[in-house]
């Protein structure tokens, strides 16, 4: 054994000292120096939200001016006009419209009459989007219960030209280990096993009647399908087990070829300005009330960040995009379009990463969707925020999930991040419905969306490594496997992988 441990320190100690030790000090001192000033930018951005956030205000202006924000609406296009002035007010000079065109739903009359052996009454209802412009079916109601591909088992020959009754979420007596699917996935089984309607139960206490899409690729459905209260498909379900009850539904809707367009406002990088983050909010809502939280919370949120990076001039390594959707309700049709361009353009490389803002509020954490080796990143991007403010808990997940505009980026296998709530359930009651107003929108939530929000668009702008790569396509299908997505996005016709 060659023992050169005292002999070795003795020659090289001067030349550690000399040279290697001052470049060690150097780098320490960078590093502390470059952690004090990211320290200094982060508590910045939350200053500057707390002092001057417009996002409560605009929110409520463009609540009480323009009202709901229907896609190829002239509401929609005056919400499309707000969102692209007031970005242009913050001192974005790139700020352009990526236009298209859709055809767009809108109802007009719907009825749902209830026969049994000893009477008739009507109950009330609304047309779920995308059902046929013109319809009269009439047929024998079968409880479905949750409406998941298990319910039908026993019950093939029997739903074959009748109506299914199916509730909107997870009926209470299920097992555990149910997962809930969308409405336009059971409108889609339904029609899979012979349906001539759907009836849909909503899962909010009084009376509470919610629209939304039924279609899961935006196109019109075959059968028509509407949404009835709690109370009143609760009711039917008793009665189901005691008598037959024929349903008829008639309802009259207009479809017609508009233009709708997306707002996008561009940030450029310094660093690496070819690289995109894409921060999105759907900015359209349905038009049974304002849309105050699906969207308004969100779309304004991203406004708001907008405004804060360019009012403390902020520089990032990294080109940000922040856009407004248009025809997330109908179809995610604005989001397809982007992605669909840049495919085209050859340019869907630049995307590095998609930050998606829906129905987000009050964040206490951050959702890596599925990747888990993003999991230490927003982790530690959270204990950087959780310095400057403990409201924010870093209470992290990791789920991912379909319908919303962060889907089309991720079936191409783009890395995507969203928000985790910490709202009253009760304030997602009103979604899709007439109760979807201004009155639920809390101001300090909203300007936490958009503070917490802004600190970790600013890190994953500026991240020397992002915390999680682009999937090829091979990757991309064990991944959408991994996650249990597979089943709807095969009901969707949107899964690219064959069997």
């Amino acid at each position: 054994m060659i023992h050169t441990d005292k002999l070795g320190f003795k020659i090289c100690y001067p030349f550690l000292r000399k040279f290697i030790f001052p470049i060690v000090f150097l780098f320490l001192m960078a590093c502390q120096s470059t952690s004090k000033d990211e320290h200094k930018i982060l508590s910045a951005i939350n200053e500057e939200v707390i002092n001057n956030s417009q996002a409560y205000a605009t929110l409520e202006e463009a609540s009480q001016t323009i009202g709901h924000r229907l896609t190829g609406s002239e509401n929609g296009h005056k919400a499309e006009q707000y969102a692209h002035d007031l970005l242009q007010s913050y001192g974005f000079e790139d700020v352009t419209y990526q236009e298209f065109e859709v055809e767009a739903w809108s109802r007009k009359s719907v009825s749902l009459n209830l026969m049994n052996s000893n009477e008739s009454k009507a109950i009330p209802a609304v047309s779920l989007a995308h059902s046929p412009i013109q319809a009269k079916v009439e047929g024998q109601l079968v409880d479905l219960g949750n409406g998941f591909p298990e319910d039908y088992k026993g019950k093939e020959e029997i739903i074959k030209g009748n109506i299914a009754l199916v509730y909107i979420d997870i009926l209470p007596d299920s097992p555990k280990s149910s997962h809930n699917l969308h409405r336009s996935e059971k409108t889609a089984l339904a029609i899979k096993h012979g349906a001539t309607g759907v009836v849909i139960i909503n899962r909010v206490d009084g009376g509470v009647l919610l629209t939304g899409t039924a279609s899961i690729d935006g196109g019109l459905i075959s059968i028509p399908a509407v949404c009835i209260g709690k109370e009143e498909g609760m009711a039917l379900k008793e009665a189901l087990k005691k008598d037959k009850i024929t349903a008829k539904i008639e309802m009259e809707n207009v479809v017609e070829p508009i233009m709708a367009r997306n707002v996008i406002a561009t940030l450029k990088g310094s660093g690496l300005p070819e690289e995109k983050i894409v921060i999105g909010g759907h900015l359209d809502s349905w038009d049974l009330a304002t849309g105050a939280i699906d969207n308004g919370i969100g779309s304004f949120a991203v406004l708001d960040m907008a405004r804060t990076f360019k009012a403390l001039d902020l520089k990032t390594k990294r080109t940000i995009e922040f856009v407004m959707f248009m025809g997330e309700e109908q179809g995610l049709l604005g989001s397809k379009v982007m992605v669909e361009k840049l495919k085209k353009d050859q340019k869907l490389g630049q995307v590095k990463y998609m930050m998606n803002v829906d129905m987000s509020g009050n964040p206490i954490g951050f959702n890596a969707s599925g990747r888990k080796e993003a999991k230490v990143f927003f982790g530690k991007v959270g204990e950087k925020i959780r310095s400057i403010d403990t409201v924010f808990t870093n209470k992290n997940r990791n789920r991912a999930g379909l319908h919303s505009d962060h889907q089309p980026f991720m079936l191409e296998g783009i890395p995507v991040v969203g928000l985790v709530s910490n709202l009253d359930p009760k304030v997602y009651s009103c979604y899709h419905s007439d109760c979807d107003s201004f009155d639920l929108v809390d101001e300090t939530h909203l300007e936490n969306t958009v503070r917490f929000g802004s600190m970790m668009l600013y890190e994953l702008a500026n991240a020397n490594n992002l915390p999680a790569q682009k999937l090829n396509h091979e990757a991309n299908r064990d991944f959408l496997i991994e996650n249990g997505l597979k089943e709807k996005l095969v009901l969707g016709g949107e899964w690219k992988w064959g069997e």
